[in-house]
């Protein structure tokens, strides 16, 4: 960079100082570089993808006319995010491109047509640019099978991905939850797909990994104030795999934005493995807020939906290989058979056409049972619920659910309550703090107390032990 070319820049960093202001330049441009003057192009880098979609939405005509009242030839910033290890020539990562307004110009040039790439592969680019999480192009509502299990949920996802910018939000936050492999990734990555499609509104998707190392990225380049103000332009907010969100000053960061999203009457749409008020770990405003939206389960797969799911992945192997089929017979057995998610479905249509394809044979009903034999799992346990629990054990005892949560402790509430906090140790995965929270608000103490003195009388009081096993009969069937 020469001489000229320096003084230039500072000159039109003091402009864009003087236009914007000292807060907003120091939290939008102070960590922009110039990397080259080229002909009518200003190349300028900036070290986050957040930083470049942000000034590319909000601040291109103004960084634009700043360097025209230095450069009256310039017509064209490109904008990129720069390498750690820099070098003399622009990043090599594909500028976004912001042209001048020269329509009522004498000089002005036509601007030539970009190389169109597929229209997935254009909305993936342009969720790419704004931070987003990898899109599979496979997961969209047209490859989404529907059927009792999650006719609710795709009905939601479909609202929200069908609205309009400025249209009032039916529910907010959407949040969808169910086991493993179920659906819930396809609707959201449907959701984002469709949203974008529209060109009208920003629709991001971001899996809680990628929200947590976006705002720790952020905070150790000192672009948070950045990071913040990208995720609250969005139109169309997607988090997947809410679980996994860890760390009080990320899930205090996620909480400021998920409330200013829904004040200011953006959507939220969120999944995880179970619902809000399992989910331990999170702070209990965020579980409130989250409670406080549409809250759908995807319950586990019926035959029918298996069957459907089952023939959809035929259908799209068969666009790749025409002569692939599987007979009805192996099917009917496959739906059968996996029961444990969809994953599994897909995976055995994989087997199945990787055997008859190497081996070039068709395929039979004994080449399925030996090639998926390892997918036939044992069915799962019922997830028994805390709520089930107390609920179940008030009515044995002829209390209500309340007197369990209360702090009455007559006899007649006491042994119940103990007997429920034994059952919810035992039966599900929640931890003691967790339990104890779940009872009214109990310290952790107060509940191994109670799994250890039932643990110790049903070894010796045979009425008890009956009832406690008749409890579990009661919420495992």
């Amino acid at each position: 960079m020469t001489n000229s070319e320096q003084e230039r820049w500072s000159r039109v960093k003091g402009r864009l100082r003087s236009t914007v202001g000292e807060d907003v330049y120091t939290s939008w441009f102070a960590r922009m570089d110039l990397e080259a003057v080229q002909d009518e192009s200003v190349h300028l880098s900036v070290p986050t993808r957040f930083l470049k979609s942000w000034i590319q939405a909000h601040y291109a005509e103004r960084v634009l006319s700043c360097w025209q009242a230095e450069m009256p030839e310039v017509h064209r910033i490109d904008l990129s995010v720069r390498t750690a290890m820099r070098c003399a020539t622009p990043a090599k990562e594909a500028p976004v491109a912001v042209e001048a307004r020269r329509a009522e110009r004498s000089d002005a040039k036509p601007v030539s047509n970009e190389v169109r790439t597929s229209a997935a592969a254009s909305l993936a680019t342009s969720h790419d640019a704004l931070g987003g999480s990898p899109l599979d192009p496979r997961l969209t509502f047209a490859s989404f099978v529907v059927g009792r299990a999650n006719t609710l949920a795709h009905a939601a996802a479909r609202q929200v991905a069908d609205g309009r910018r400025g249209d009032p939000v039916m529910f907010n936050p959407l949040y969808i939850h169910a086991g493993v492999g179920l659906g819930k990734t396809h609707l959201l990555q449907a959701v984002t797909w469709a949203g974008n499609a529209g060109g009208e509104r920003k629709v991001l998707y971001l899996t809680a990994e990628k929200f947590m190392y976006g705002f720790v990225a952020a905070l150790k380049s000192q672009t948070a104030l950045a990071f913040k103000e990208a995720l609250r332009g969005i139109d169309v907010l997607v988090i997947d795999d809410l679980q996994f969100l860890q760390g009080k000053s990320t899930q205090a960061e996620f909480c400021h934005t998920l409330n200013a999203l829904i004040d200011a009457g953006r959507q939220v749409v969120i999944a995880a493995d179970r619902p809000p008020s399992d989910l331990e770990s999170l702070d209990d405003r965020v579980r409130s807020r989250l409670a406080g939206g549409l809250v759908v389960e995807m319950a586990t797969l019926g035959e029918d939906l298996r069957l459907g799911i089952l023939k959809s992945r035929v259908a799209a192997a068969r666009a790749h290989h025409a002569s692939f089929d599987v007979p009805e017979p192996v099917l009917d057995y496959l739906a059968r058979s996996i029961t444990h998610n969809g994953r599994d479905l897909e995976g055995a249509i994989n087997r199945l056409l990787a055997h008859s394809k190497l081996n070039n044979q068709p395929v039979t009903l004994d080449m399925a049972e030996r090639e998926v034999r390892d997918l036939v799992r044992p069915q799962e346990p019922k997830r028994i619920k805390i709520e089930d629990i107390q609920r179940v054990v008030a009515r044995q005892y002829n209390v209500s659910r309340s007197d369990l949560l209360s702090s009455r402790r007559t006899a007649n509430v006491v042994r119940p309550r103990q007997v429920a906090m034994y059952l919810a140790k035992t039966l599900t995965l929640r931890s003691l703090p967790e339990i104890g929270r779940r009872f009214g608000g109990r310290d952790h103490t107060t509940v191994l107390h109670a799994v250890r003195k039932i643990e110790a009388l049903v070894g010796k009081d045979i009425t008890l032990n009956d009832e406690v096993e008749s409890l579990k009969r009661q919420l495992q069937d």
